[in-house]
């Protein structure tokens, strides 16, 4: 059973939202709160295993609430906010914070959201339920990055590193991109993320790394210190431009239940990049990526996987492992010292 807790000023909302969880089988509502420092009491009691929090609230807000919880006891938290719009900075801060999900609250109409999104709650709230989290720890100052022998740096490559995750995914990218120098391998990325998100995700990134990043743009040379994400809702793909790599985005129908996937980027890699390609499958929830880096594996790339211990949630680099196309596994930890290493 999946305890759940609504934490939501507004009393038509915790009426609702309950409504609609009462009836499914799995699935008990445990208690209801108004703001976060009644939702803290009601803890004292008994723990959920899923928390669906507002932003704007009462005596707390839900950002300082999902940043006290993440630090100390950590819950697997659906961020439901009309401020938290795709793409806008809130909801960024809401993933950075530790929220597994993001649903945009509309400005009216509520039953009727409610009602025409009871799938995507459910399935948000199940998935929610498999993430495993850690405290997280405030990181002092600028995280340092890898140490890598000095050599001229060449705004080309010869080799390229492809990343794939999910869920746990933006916190994991930037462990392992703030570690990075500006002499490693490019990069080719893709985490799931709707439209709009990746590109103010991008450039928080770009303002915290030595190295570059930005959302990828098509024909966009893969250089020498730089990464490139894909954009939310389009597929990412390596190709040869003479004799550089260069990005491929593209429209098309999801792939592995995603767009965009990162199957297509890993097979992509795979044609293009055989043994000159690293391959990196990362915490997230599905087996996206997991074929795909079979594939990569069996054209002679290297291919690493992150650990179970290190992950939020282990369903995609599990997958990759059990499908047999993964060379090492790995923590997190140890993966921005194997991308500069594979760059030497």
């Amino acid at each position: 059973m999946i305890k759940v807790m609504i934490v939501d000023d507004s009393a038509v909302v915790r009426s609702l939202l309950k409504e609609m969880l009462s009836g499914q089988p799995d699935i008990q509502v445990i208690a209801t709160a108004p703001d976060p420092l009644f939702a803290q009491q009601k803890m004292r009691s008994e723990r959920p295993h899923v928390l669906i929090l507002d932003i704007e609230m009462p005596r707390m807000d839900g950002l300082t609430f999902l940043r006290q919880l993440m630090g100390e006891a950590p819950i697997a938290t659906i961020v439901f906010s009309s401020l938290a719009e795709q793409g806008s900075s809130t909801a960024l801060d809401a993933l950075d914070a530790g929220a597994v999900g993001i649903m945009t609250k509309p400005t009216g109409g509520m039953s009727e959201f409610i009602a025409a999104h009871q799938r995507d709650f459910l399935q948000m709230i199940r998935d929610a339920a498999q993430v495993r989290l850690a405290p997280r720890r405030p990181v002092s100052g600028r995280p340092q990055a890898v140490v890598a022998p000095a050599r001229p740096l060449q705004r080309t490559t010869d080799s390229v590193v492809a990343i794939g995750t999910s869920t746990g995914g933006t916190q994991a990218l930037e462990r392992v991109l703030t570690r990075l120098p500006v002499t490693c391998p490019g990069l080719v990325i893709v985490q799931h993320m709707p439209a709009n998100f990746t590109r103010l995700f991008a450039q928080r990134l770009n303002a915290l790394c030595e190295i570059e990043v930005r959302e990828a743009r098509n024909n966009d040379r893969v250089l020498s210190g730089q990464a490139l994400i894909a954009p939310g809702g389009l597929h990412l793909q390596l190709k040869r431009n003479g004799a550089q790599y260069a990005v491929e985005v593209l429209d098309g129908p999801q792939v592995s239940r995603h767009k965009p996937s990162v199957d297509v980027l890993f097979r992509s890699v795979a044609r293009t990049a055989g043994r000159n390609a690293l391959g990196v499958i990362m915490t997230g929830m599905g087996d996206d990526g997991a074929r795909g880096l079979k594939e990569m594996h069996e054209a002679g790339a290297t291919t690493l996987a992150q650990d179970e211990q290190s992950c939020v949630v282990f369903g995609m680099p599990k997958e990759a492992i059990r499908h047999g196309g993964v060379s090492r596994v790995c923590a997190l930890d140890d993966i921005p010292e194997l991308i500069a290493r594979f760059g030497r």
